[in-house]
């Protein structure tokens, strides 16, 4: 996307910006329809009508019941709705639950949190392509284990998980599955029959829609104890007074994300690919991260330069992107997905990600390239200039 101040926003794994139909379902319950939804009279009915249709719609794509569609105020809340929710509800029957090493920080904080209470948690490593074994998966499986949590697709590298499978070999063993489908919302299916989970995470600005409201999937007869306590919204599941302008919003984006899914992801991806041989036959040491990743998704790690200095230049000349790593008390370091695909440190340091939205133009993509050349070719001072 190429605004009128002539940057390119090449962010869209953060965040997307909200679409005109979404704020146009959404404008009528900010206003002289932003009434409370719990309410008897004829306001407030009008206000249920809504969240009542919103909940209907995101059911459809997510090939479910209503009352198993839960409203959040995002894919953090939805992650921590379901492990935390989770494990306690279900203590009596285990205390082990079942993760990677490279999941997103709301899924690894709340391990931490219930570590803390005195679950076990086991984490499992992936390969140079961040992929989970399904083989070491099954071996984690315990007789006490009463969750697994594995992403969907990684917010880093991009990488897709065979969710389908790992969830089988969960249900066979009787240990129930969550998936958070935060990244994969706008890019892969999410009928969760199809993929055999139990409970799923999605959040509304990964697709277009607004921020601060999402969505936790949770299957008919699974228990969750609840993180909010009030006047039982949600199937008692997280009280407090709906957002139904947010959720009305959240429903009207993923139905538009959903219509033309695979079309528009095949598009994307070639404009990856563009980008994407473009900087590996232009700039030297320079690799891809990552497998099986979402359509959108680039993340490079470029040896002999920095994540900081390759930021900051894109930034600079007008390209948006993030940093594949993090800064710890004034030290460069790499995030804990690049540091967990065991790669050689001169491939730990340069690490940038580049994600592509639905309105990316072959333009933008060009000129990414050659600034993302000439920011390499600037910080390293040796390479050969680029066409």
């Amino acid at each position: 996307m190429t605004g009128a101040d002539s940057r390119v926003y090449l962010d869209y794994a953060a965040t997307t910006p909200l679409r005109p139909e979404a704020l146009a379902a959404m404008t009528p319950y900010f206003a002289q329809h932003g009434f409370n939804p719990s309410s008897a009279h004829a306001e407030g009915r009008r206000a249920r009508a809504a969240l009542d249709d919103a909940r209907d719609s995101v059911a459809r794509v997510l090939g479910c019941g209503r009352k198993e569609v839960v409203f959040t105020a995002g894919g953090s809340e939805s992650d921590a709705l379901a492990l935390l929710g989770y494990a306690r509800a279900n203590r009596d029957r285990g205390r082990h639950l079942v993760s990677t090493v490279i999941e997103h920080h709301a899924v690894l904080h709340a391990l931490d949190a219930l570590e803390a209470e005195g679950f076990e948690v086991s984490r499992i490593g992936v390969d140079e392509s961040g992929l989970v074994d399904p083989v070491r998966f099954a071996q984690e499986l315990r007789a006490d284990t009463i969750l697994a949590s594995v992403a969907q697709a990684n917010n880093e590298i991009g990488t897709v998980q065979p969710i389908a499978a790992l969830a089988r070999v969960a249900r066979e063993r009787g240990v129930a599955f969550h998936t958070d489908a935060v990244q994969a919302a706008p890019w892969l299916p999410l009928d969760v029959a199809e993929l055999g989970v139990d409970l799923l995470s999605i959040s509304a600005h990964k697709f277009y829609g607004p921020k601060g409201v999402g969505a936790l999937y949770v299957r008919s007869g699974v228990a969750v104890e609840p993180l909010v306590y009030g006047g039982g919204q949600e199937f008692g599941r997280r009280s407090g007074t709906e957002n139904v302008a947010g959720i009305v919003g959240l429903a009207a984006a993923l139905e538009l994300a959903t219509a033309g899914k695979a079309e528009r992801a095949s598009r994307v991806a070639a404009l990856r690919e563009r980008l994407e041989s473009r900087i590996l036959a232009e700039i030297p040491d320079a690799r891809v991260n990552g497998a099986s990743r979402l359509p959108n998704n680039l993340n490079l790690s470029i040896a002999g330069v920095d994540s900081e200095g390759l930021l900051a230049g894109l930034d600079l000349e007008g390209i948006a992107v993030s940093a594949g790593s993090a800064c710890a008390s004034g030290v460069l370091e790499p995030s804990h997905v690049i540091a967990a695909l065991g790669l050689d440190g001169r491939w730990q340091r340069g690490v940038i990600r580049i994600s592509l939205g639905y309105d990316t133009r072959e333009e933008d993509i060009d000129r990414a390239a050659s600034v993302l050349c000439r920011t390499t070719r600037g910080l390293r001072g040796n390479l050969a200039p680029s066409s």
